[in-house]
Order: C-alpha cells, then sequence, then structure tokens
C-alpha cells in the first residue's frame, strides 16, 4: 500500500494527520503543498481535494480528504494504537473533545478566514491576532472542563482529542495567548508532546528545506 501525504507544514489539520500517522509507525510519501503561495487552489491540488484544501492522503491513488476522516480510515485500517475508541460512549466523548477543536476553534481562525476579515473587513494584523486568541480561549475554556483524569486528554494514552489539541496549543504558543487559565490542556499537550511521535510531526520538522 503507497501513502502520500499532501500538506503544508504549519496547518494544523495536516499536523494532526501527521500526528497519527507517526503514532502508528506508518511509512508514507510527503509531498509540500504551500498555502502561502496559493499551490492548494492551483488545479493539481484541486483534482485530488475538490475543496482546494489540505491534507489529502492518497492511498494507491485514491484521495482521502478531511483530517479526521482521514484519522478515522487510518484508525480502520491500522488499529495499533487505536486513536478512536470502540466502546460507544467513550468514541462519543472523545470525538466531542476533538470537534470542540476541529470544529469551533480551527475554522474560524484558518487562513481563508483570516484573509477575508482584511479583505472585507479592513482588520489589519493587530485585529486578526486578537480575532484569532479570542475563538482560541472561547473552545479552551469549554475543552478544559471536558477534560479527563489524564494524563491525556483521552485518558491513560493519546487519542482523537490530544492528536487535535497539540496543534492547536502549538497556535496558541504562536499567538502569544496565556495558557495558565487551562492547566489540564497544558498537562495534555506536554505529556504528548513528550512522546517522540508527536515531536517527529511537529511543524518544525515537516518544514520544507
Amino acid at each position: 500500500m503507497k501513502l502520500v501525504l499532501h500538506d503544508y507544514w504549519r496547518s494544523s489539520a495536516s499536523y494532526r494527520v501527521r500526528i497519527a500517522l507517526a503514532l502508528k509507525g506508518i511509512a508514507y510519501e510527503s509531498r509540500p503543498v504551500s498555502l502561502l503561495d496559493d499551490a492548494q487552489h492551483g488545479a493539481d491540488n484541486l483534482a485530488i481535494n475538490p475543496q482546494g484544501f489540505v491534507p489529502t492522503l492518497e492511498v494507491d491513488g485514491t484521495p482521502l480528504v478531511q483530517s479526521l476522516a482521514i484519522i478515522d480510515w487510518l484508525d480502520t485500517t491500522f488499529p495499533d494504537p487505536l486513536l478512536i475508541p470502540r466502546e460507544p460512549v467513550a468514541r462519543a466523548q472523545a470525538l466531542a473533545r476533538a470537534l470542540v477543536v476541529a470544529c469551533d476553534i480551527h475554522p474560524l481562525d484558518n487562513l481563508r478566514v483570516l484573509k477575508r476579515l482584511q479583505s472585507q473587513f479592513g482588520a489589519d494584523k493587530q485585529a486578526r491576532d486578537d480575532w484569532y486568541r479570542h475563538w482560541i480561549a472561547e473552545g479552551f475554556v469549554a475543552l478544559e472542563r471536558m477534560a479527563g483524569a489524564g494524563p491525556f486528554l483521552d485518558g491513560a494514552a493519546p487519542g482523537i482529542a490530544d492528536v487535535c489539541l497539540v496543534p492547536q496549543i502549538y497556535n496558541a504558543r504562536r499567538l502569544e495567548l496565556p495558557l495558565a487559565a487551562y492547566p489540564a490542556l497544558v498537562r495534555a499537550d506536554a505529556a504528548a508532546t513528550a512522546l517522540p511521535a508527536f515531536a517527529a510531526a511537529h511543524p518544525d520538522r515537516a518544514r520544507p528545506a
């Protein structure tokens, strides 16, 4: 089976998929798509990702899109370690935590939204950064209350929520959002990033030379 990941080094959604692949020890070929150069809207990327997004994981030439759908496929195909629980209640709880990040924080801070704030409403960098921090903080308040006993968000081992959290914490630190109000999230991030798989997926390791 040949896996090709089309991604951008700083994309949160791409970062999630890189983490999942690394946790499962799956080899893949990386093909960078530069969002800053608008390559995601080029003909090559649109041919495999109709939304013009990243990431796309090609499986023997068949494209899979949307990071959580890709991770679900990985979990079904390579279940060790399992990132999404199979027990129904635990599955729903883990996905709910993951979706706070993937659906309620990330889309509002996506590059295309930030560009629209600038082009339609004249938002300068300070205004865009304030917007970015606001939506991270609002989501983190809820996620902090939803965190389990630890050390990870999903319990004794990293799961789908941790895979989503770590890229968002990376963004929060990059935007200089204070994290003291979220000790459970900081704890989960520290536990996860101490693992070699999370370190291997870090944007600094994925950035093209």
